[in-house]
């Protein structure tokens, strides 16, 4: 909104400093700066709301060291960052972009389905919470929105780089003759499935080549190929990203390192400059997404103040689902989806590692009549909590992984 205001005001008047909004990066910084401020200084209120209305954890006994402490301890806190998300972004952002609004729509979404199911969970007393038939529901009917939008939107588009000895034009020369600063040469906007894979020289892969099966008219039907992936890649990591919220601060820490890795794909995918001098895919008004997940970053870090341990407040599924669809769409915005494995390892392992345990208890159970598990308790998290470190420790180390997959993750721009 306030983009809009001071275009009107230096187009007009020629307001002083208007036109500094023009630009991404003050308007990122400016949106981070908001979502620390909302997330830290109303956060605190939201919490006291909370605590009146007696919106407390319900902890079920477990034996894990510390956690019938946190039983009463306000939670449905993603609100908080739902809130330090969503009102940087009305302000700061240009709201006519497709992939704005699309996150837009992501976050309410997701925090509404989380939101029914910590209401169920605190105010109707069931520990179950939401039916994870409505729950997959829900996700598969955004992934449904994302994946049409994205492969229907006039406006979803690249820019094919254009390779030859007379493509290149230059912005000036010198009196001598010199090249000052050479501009890249792209086609024209044009639709695309194409995405890119990781590690790889030539790091594009078009899912429309996944439907050649069809016949020689398969380019009209490879969104019934694009779609159900997209469904399956929202699903993943926003249950991931829930199952990793077990500890104080660790979906939180974790997501804000995942973001910041995001926001520079993010700005490089958006820059022809860059784009071309890095020599990856050209995507035209992704760089709007840096002033979102600017947000992003500033909500998670400003939660951090109150949800890091001893956690004051818990984000629920409220901010936990919300969280890991935010990542995943964002990611299948900038073309970014495929790297998701490694810049998302820590929700992949605590996904993972529920899913080995149940499947090993129910095959030794069915096999020997004695159910077997692989770890002391899944999710992952939980298993070190059993071996006796402290819960402060396993977060901090799980944060210094995170750190270390999206230096890998940042560093395929030009390892290949």
């Amino acid at each position: 909104m306030l983009y809009y205001l001071f275009e009107y005001l230096d187009k007009m008047f020629d307001f002083p400093g208007a036109g500094v909004f023009k630009y991404i990066s003050f308007r990122a910084a400016m949106s981070i700066i908001f979502s620390l401020v909302i997330s830290m200084i109303f956060g605190k209120r939201i919490i006291k709301y909370l605590q009146v209305k007696q919106v407390g954890e319900l902890v079920r006994d477990l034996g894990l060291e510390g956690q019938l402490q946190k039983k009463g301890t306000p939670t449905m806190g993603g609100l908080i960052i739902l809130s330090a998300i969503v009102i940087p972004t009305l302000l700061f952002a240009r709201l006519d972009n497709v992939y704005i609004l699309l996150m837009l729509i992501t976050t309410v979404w997701l925090g509404t389905i989380g939101f029914l199911d910590d209401y169920i969970k605190v105010f109707r007393k069931n520990k179950e919470g939401l039916a994870g038939r409505f729950k997959i529901i829900g996700q598969v009917g955004i992934g449904l929105i994302v994946g049409a939008t994205l492969y229907f939107n006039p406006h979803v588009v690249i820019k094919e780089k254009i390779v030859s000895a007379n493509s290149a034009s230059y912005a000036s020369l010198t009196q001598d003759g010199e090249l000052l600063q050479k501009v890249p040469s792209y086609s024209a906007p044009e639709k695309s499935l194409k995405t890119t894979i990781p590690f790889f020289k030539n790091n594009e892969f078009n899912y429309s080549s996944l439907a050649k099966f069809m016949g020689e008219n398969y380019m009209n039907y490879a969104w019934l190929i694009f779609i159900p992936i997209v469904i399956l890649i929202v699903t993943a990591v926003s249950n991931g990203a829930n199952m990793t919220d077990g500890l104080d601060g660790l979906a939180t820490g974790t997501s804000a390192i995942i973001g910041v890795a995001l926001a520079i794909f993010a700005y490089v995918s958006g820059n022809s400059i860059f784009a071309d001098y890095l020599n990856i895919m050209y995507i035209p008004s992704t760089g709007e997404l840096v002033v979102f997940i600017s947000a992003f970053v500033g909500a998670c870090i400003g939660f951090l103040w109150y949800n890091s341990f001893p956690a004051q407040v818990f984000m629920g599924d409220t901010g936990s689902l919300s969280l890991g669809g935010i990542i995943a769409v964002f990611a299948l915005c900038i073309r970014k989806e495929l790297l998701i494995p490694v810049l998302c390892g820590i929700f992949l392992i605590e996904n993972l590692s529920v899913m080995m345990q149940v499947s090993w208890f129910k095959y030794t159970k069915k096999k020997y009549g004695n159910g077997k598990r692989i770890f002391k308790m899944a999710p992952l998290h939980h298993h070190y909590q059993k071996l006796g470190y402290q819960e402060s420790k396993i977060v901090t180390r799980f944060w210094i992984v995170g750190i270390m997959l999206a230096v890998v993750t940042i560093v395929t721009l030009k390892l290949r």
